[in-house]
């Protein structure tokens, strides 16, 4: 039986990414989109390890399934690295796409050094709490306006010089191979014997404790709960 790891995500453009590089293993992808409402996990991390971190360990308690999560970002040379970790709300919660490009282009106006990299990491955690961590990082520059019609996020003016093109301007294929996130993910590709045998010994490890019904002594239901117990 395929092991499920949930994605912490509700972006079909990540999913079908990971599934693309994953395929061939006896897993079966899924994603939030295929579970009711749930919280979203906090993602205040000072960086990408703490955010996916975070997401991942979330998910897999709240849903009681091993859970992969990324955290990537856009780190411009000229400003410092940002975005960095606000990459996806660099220009306000409530930003998509375009309004993150425009805001980017704009503080990069009349800046000569364009230098840039995309930078991912990958936890892979289980409900009790330990994870995998895989990093990938590419190397690119900025350009003054959007260029192809592919890909999410930054991808339109990212050009990667080694094939003279864009993120947005490559095949799926051929961004798998490139990409921060396809470096992270062919890490966990790599290594993915191994990360099954890891799941399957995390996931069978004894459980823990009850937890100690004193600290739930406020609870209108902790009562009912104890009596329970005792009966």
């Amino acid at each position: 039986m395929p092991q499920v790891i949930v994605l912490a995500t509700r972006n079909q453009g990540k999913v079908k990414e990971f599934a693309e590089m994953l395929k061939g293993f006896p897993v079966e992808i899924k994603s939030l989109n295929d579970f009711g409402p749930i919280p979203e996990a906090v993602e205040d991390g000072a960086t990408f390890d703490d955010n996916a971190y975070k997401k991942a360990s979330f998910t897999a308690k709240v849903l009681g399934l091993p859970a992969m999560a990324d955290d990537s970002g856009l780190m411009v040379e000229a400003l410092d690295g940002a975005p960095g970790v606000y990459s996806a709300r660099y220009a306000g919660e409530k930003a998509n796409d375009a309004d993150n490009i425009a805001k980017l282009l704009k503080e990069m106006a009349g800046k000569s050094n364009r230098k840039a990299a995309f930078a991912c990491v990958i936890s892979l955690a289980v409900p009790s709490g330990p994870a995998l961590t895989f990093e990938g990082r590419c190397e690119g520059e900025i350009l003054t306006a959007p260029r192809g019609e592919d890909g999410f996020g930054y991808d339109p003016i990212f050009f990667y010089p080694p094939l003279g093109k864009t993120f947005a301007e490559l095949n799926l294929a051929e961004k798998n191979r490139m990409s921060h996130r396809g470096m992270a993910v062919a890490q966990v590709a790599a290594e993915f014997d191994k990360v099954l045998k890891w799941l399957d010994q995390r996931l069978h490890e004894e459980k823990p404790p009850k937890p100690d019904h004193a600290q739930f002594e406020h609870n209108d239901w902790s009562e009912e709960i104890m009596v329970k117990e005792v009966k």
